[in-house]
């Protein structure tokens, strides 16, 4: 294993934009440098020590979805070959390679896009359903089990809040913010690319439970604005990925993810306010397994790195 995490990335010269939970984006001017570093958070709070090569494992396998999903969506990716980066950037690679894209600067929608197609009830998005036996005013059958596989996936947007958890909207709450015949387009997106991507999974294996990503639109030449699929797409951060094999009706089922992580921070009985304790040896080899292991069962194949 990789003996120490990159937690922050330090490029002087280079206009830090933002620094999110995970990424770092650099203002390229026309474009933009977007770095996933080896931070982890869980529940809404930054771990004080991070995975190594997470960055690296969640790049790659955004990469190979925006490929996979190019006949579906186009996506904002521009270059990832850290060589072809323009100056200064290709000095940095020793930060960059393997977990930074340069990307079309495009104008983020304010609706992130959720589609769910099993049942979490333990999940914080479904406490509606437990109230009213809704989820974003969407009714749904009563006495829904635990992993339970929905009749047909549905589309749930959410707010993008800046910190904190996202908020559930309904599609007229989320038609207002954004209008009717964008929020049809990338619903309809959204949910073509889960029914593909849930395809393609359960040929290796593997039940997408439910996913979010984000949409932005770049207008050019006074035209339409293209839409395009941003940021991060189907990787352990934004997706629910179980083993087929291992799939059992009415439990939780174990995932694909930082699950690891949140048990040994539920053992401390931590208050979930920062700080955040420091994770163990054991605790972040186990996360990096659970990384790669999605990374190998989708892609088909080990990460170099």
């Amino acid at each position: 294993m990789a003996t120490q995490a990159l937690l922050y990335t330090d490029l002087p010269g280079v206009r830090l934009l933002n620094r999110g939970k995970i990424r770092d984006i650099y203002d390229l001017g026309e474009q933009l440098l977007i770095v996933a570093s080896d931070r982890i958070s869980a529940f809404d709070v930054v771990m004080p020590n991070g995975i190594p090569d997470k960055g690296k494992i969640l790049t790659a396998l955004s990469l190979f979805w925006f490929d996979l999903l190019l006949h579906v969506t186009p996506n904002h990716v521009i270059e990832t070959d850290v060589t072809r980066f323009p100056e200064p950037l290709p000095q940095y690679a020793d930060q960059l390679a393997g977990r930074s894209m340069l990307v079309v600067k495009a104008q983020v929608l304010p609706v992130e896009c959720l589609v769910r197609g099993y049942v979490v009830l333990s999940g914080a998005g479904w406490q509606e359903y437990h109230e009213r036996g809704t989820i974003s005013g969407i009714a749904l059958p009563a006495d829904l089990m635990e992993a339970q596989q929905l009749a047909e996936p549905i589309f749930t947007p959410t707010t993008k809040a800046q910190t904190g958890h996202d908020e559930n909207i309904t599609l007229s709450q989320a038609t207002e913010m954004i209008g009717e015949a964008l929020l049809h387009e990338i619903r309809d997106r959204t949910l073509a690319i889960y029914r593909r991507a849930s395809d393609y999974a359960r040929e290796r294996g593997m039940i997408i439970a439910d996913i979010k990503f984000e949409f932005g639109t770049r207008t050019r030449g006074g035209g339409p604005a293209d839409v395009l699929l941003i940021d991060e797409v189907l990787t352990p951060d934004s997706s629910r990925f179980w083993d087929m094999a291992a799939y059992q009706l009415g439990r939780v089922q174990d995932s694909f993810d930082k699950q690891p992580l949140r048990d040994y921070l539920r053992s401390l009985g931590w208050n979930r306010e920062p700080p955040a304790p420091e994770l163990p040896p054991a605790v972040v080899a186990q996360a990096r397994e659970k990384y790669l292991e999605a990374y190998r069962r989708l892609v088909g194949k080990e990460l170099a790195i």
